[in-house]
């Protein structure tokens, strides 16, 4: 009779968890998203043509988790109401993230290494369509920039998974491997996107490497 019991317990609670993932899951799908062409797909890899954006974007020294999990914390202010007017603004996705610098470190025979500890990141909230940069209200943090990206073609490659360096290494290498076989120049940085929250179960989240890539 217990053990019956502990099972249906155990089923209740499994079927609550069940549904509030998917009220989660549905309230994100709702949540908007740049604005993209699709130009081409193959398997995972999607080439997308995007519109022009205005980003909020802040810059951090050190490892890759605690810069994105900082800029989280300070900009979701600004969209909440941290700003001149104490307007709030609709969040959206993705929040993106960009190594913008590395700090090196020296081995052996004089080379130097890179790792994902020691690196200065840009961390990147989409905002909604409908503002300009005359519009948008100026962030009550002075160290947030608002900035007008201009159109750009991008290679972007989709996947799930924890946010780990390894996992975001690994794609972020496959993603170049496709594009040299393709014959396709990335500019720059790769953006490592995020469009769950921390508490999406990992094998749900959505993750992308988003690489800009030459016209010419």
């Amino acid at each position: 009779m217990v053990h019956r019991i502990t099972l249906l317990m155990v089923n209740v609670v499994a079927l609550i968890l069940l549904g509030a993932t998917v009220n989660m899951g549905i309230a994100l799908a709702e949540v908007n998203e740049p604005g993209f062409k699709l130009v081409s797909q193959d398997g995972d890899v999607e080439i997308r043509d995007y519109a022009p954006t205005l980003v909020a974007e802040m810059s951090f020294a050190g490892d890759r988790d605690g810069a994105v999990r900082a800029g989280f914390d300070l900009m979701s202010g600004y969209i909440s109401g941290d700003n001149e007017t104490n307007q709030k603004i609709a969040m959206t996705a993705p929040i993106t993230q960009i190594r913008s610098g590395a700090l090196t470190a020296s081995l052996p025979g004089g080379e130097t290494s890179v790792t994902n500890d020691a690196a200065e990141w840009k961390v990147r909230f989409m905002m909604p369509t409908g503002f300009t940069l005359s519009t948008l209200p100026k962030p009550g943090d002075r160290r947030i920039d608002i900035i007008a990206l201009p159109a750009r073609r991008a290679a972007v490659l989709r996947f799930n998974g924890l946010w780990t360096d390894s996992n975001f290494a690994t794609h972020r290498d496959q993603l170049s491997a496709w594009l040299r076989t393709k014959g396709l120049k990335p500019v720059g940085e790769p953006a490592y996107a995020y469009y769950d929250p921390p508490w999406q179960p990992f094998f749900w989240r959505r993750n992308e490497i988003i690489w800009d890539i030459s016209l010419k």
